[in-house]
């Protein structure tokens, strides 16, 4: 087994308290000894699972670093380490970084034990849980809870009806009843007879006036140090890793920065038989960088499969064809090449800011005054390729205009007797009152970037890492106010002026790169008959959710444009469904 864990509740008082000993028997013979007790929790983690006790009780799953790169290894090699759980947590937080969970005693009494979890969205450790009256489980696994009876799986259709109509709302909620996921910086204090959560990292703490870089000059270099530092210190641990290479900036970066690590590396990077995805001129360049040759490998349509087994750790609807032969093919790779881990440049079109429309313009006049209004004004004009006077207009709109939701609203295909649920929230899209409006859109999306670890299988079997979403680059990225981040009209100015004498020129200069639109589009034209046959025998129409007409009239040819992203997600989802509605 790999990394596991599950954190087994019992703060509340019972006339009749159950047998402890039946639930660590259970799991001893699985391989997961019981590691601490804490409090009213007890800790069991796989023998595979890096583990951190804390001096005064307290144990972190999972790994964690000082801000200078340096692994801990020990409660005691962390210097200044204040009493107290609440000090203990804040101090983790805001003195190191990593993927983990940690379980801590309550301050007090009325607290039983307090969950946290690591700030970054990539966090290869999921954490999914069910507490009620102050008993329940935290874990990595939910097959982990149904071994011990903890948990009988039933999916929650509300919850598809919600991911099906807000495809880019990540929430808390899961696609099983009962079930929700610990985000990313928040703690559960669980009580003797509640349970409540709290926000101990946000997004919001870094793009504040007092949080924001003086000058590009700061800015460039804390950027800079922050992903080479997030690099080096993984991959002097990780020893041989796949690094995934698009052919764009943000895994080209990556790759500048695995030069003179430890590890061994390969490249691998993906083509299509159909225009617009090859990118092997650029990774070329990235690969000889690093002294290795890149790798590669052409997707195979029969390979995209929208049928296929799901792992019971996914609880989430979101792994399609495209994912899917992305998983497949990237795991083989991994394979013949020996790696222990996958680096890939997820998130940098996130944490790098690259908006689209006029808000960093906007932001520069509200927060820097006329002077950089204006210049940002001539950045974005550039960056457009419109007038000066276009990107003006532009930017007043945005000026005036109130804050709008954050997330898109999607029915195309559903039924009209479908659900229509009122959108959930997530704590991050608590924008201040005064949040800029560049602010609040590249926030929401970091919230976006959580369903990266939801769809993806490759990081169950080695590392999957992604360096740009760690809490030392979101963080130094935040602190750079939008407008920077467009400055010469470039896009991602202040990551290209970061790595500029060290990035290939040809790379420096892109604008764009390939995408995989013509292979998804080649995809639906081959399987179209039997997706959409797929779906009319599904889960989905059987239960009212699609619009079964539309799909016909896509089947015979009557409607013009598919709807091939929308196709599938619906094939993603039925193919969820159908496994969670017949497993045991």
């Amino acid at each position: 087994m790999s990394a596991a864990y599950i954190v087994l509740i019992d703060g509340a008082t019972r006339s009749t308290p159950p047998d402890p000993m039946s639930h660590e028997f259970v799991l001893d013979a699985i391989d997961m000894p019981l590691k601490a007790s804490i409090g009213a929790a007890r800790v069991f983690t796989s023998r595979q699972t890096p583990t951190l006790r804390f001096p005064g009780g307290g144990l972190l799953i999972g790994d964690l670093y000082r801000r200078d790169g340096h692994p801990v290894f020990d409660g005691d090699m962390l210097s200044n380490i204040p009493a107290g759980a609440a000090a203990l947590r804040r101090h983790i937080i805001e003195h190191c970084w990593g993927d983990y969970v940690l379980v801590l005693p309550g301050d007090d009494d009325s607290i039983a034990v307090g969950v946290t979890r690591s700030p970054s969205p990539a966090c290869d450790l999921q954490c999914v849980h069910a507490v009620r009256d102050g008993r329940g489980f935290v874990t990595s696994d939910i097959g982990l809870a149904g071994r011990l009876g903890l948990h009988e799986q039933h999916v929650d259709f509300d919850a598809i009806a919600h991911r099906l109509t807000y495809p880019s709302l990540k929430t808390s909620r899961t696609a099983l009843h009962g079930v929700a996921e610990l985000l990313p910086g928040e703690t559960m204090h669980v009580r003797a007879r509640s349970t409540d959560l709290r926000q101990d990292w946000s997004p919001w703490h870094f793009v504040g006036p007092a949080a924001r870089y003086r000058d590009m000059h700061e800015a460039t270099d804390a950027i800079r140090s922050a992903i080479k530092g997030v690099v080096a210190a993984w991959a002097d641990r990780d020893g041989a890793l796949l690094l995934e290479l698009s052919g764009g900036l943000d895994s080209s970066i990556i790759g500048t920065c695995l030069r003179n690590t430890r590890a061994r590396v390969t490249c691998s990077t993906l083509t299509t038989s159909v225009p617009g995805a090859d990118e092997r001129e650029y990774a070329s360049l990235v690969a000889h960088l690093l002294g290795v040759e890149p790798h590669a490998t052409e997707l195979q349509y029969e390979d995209a499969l929208f049928e296929f087994p799901l792992p019971a750790q996914l609880l989430t609807p979101i792994i399609g064809p495209l994912q899917y032969v992305i998983d497949q093919t990237m795991q083989r790779c991994a394979e013949r090449a020996g790696a222990e881990s996958h680096y890939t440049g997820a998130g940098g079109d996130t944490v790098f800011c690259y908006l689209t429309n006029a808000a960093p313009a906007a932001d520069a006049f509200r927060a820097a005054g006329l002077r950089t209004g204006l210049r940002a004004i001539q950045d974005i004009s550039q960056f457009h390729q419109c007038t000066y006077w276009q990107a003006g207009r532009l930017a007043w709109r945005q000026l005036l205009a109130p804050p709008g939701p954050l997330h898109d609203v999607d029915r195309t295909l559903l039924s009209a007797r479908a659900p229509f649920p009122e959108p959930g929230r997530h704590p991050w899209l608590d924008a201040p009152t005064d949040a800029l409006s560049g602010d609040r859109q590249r926030v929401f999306g970091l919230t976006t970037t959580q369903f990266y670890r939801d769809g993806t299988t490759r990081g169950l079997g080695r590392r999957l890492r992604m360096p740009l979403l760690s809490q030392p680059v979101i963080e130094a990225c935040l602190r750079a106010p939008s407008w920077m981040w467009f400055t010469g009209g470039q896009n991602r100015a202040l990551a290209r002026n970061a790595f500029a004498d060290v990035l290939p020129p040809a790379i420096l200069a892109r604008r764009s790169k390939g995408s995989f639109t013509a292979y998804l589009g080649a995809l639906l034209r081959r399987k179209k008959a039997r997706m959409l046959e797929f779906l009319l025998d599904g889960e989905l129409h059987a239960r009212g959710f699609v619009d079964a007409q539309a799909l016909r009239g896509i089947a015979h040819g009557t409607v013009t444009r598919d709807p091939i992203i929308r196709i599938l997600q619906l094939c993603a989802t039925e193919n969820w469904l159908r496994q969670r509605l017949t497993s045991p």
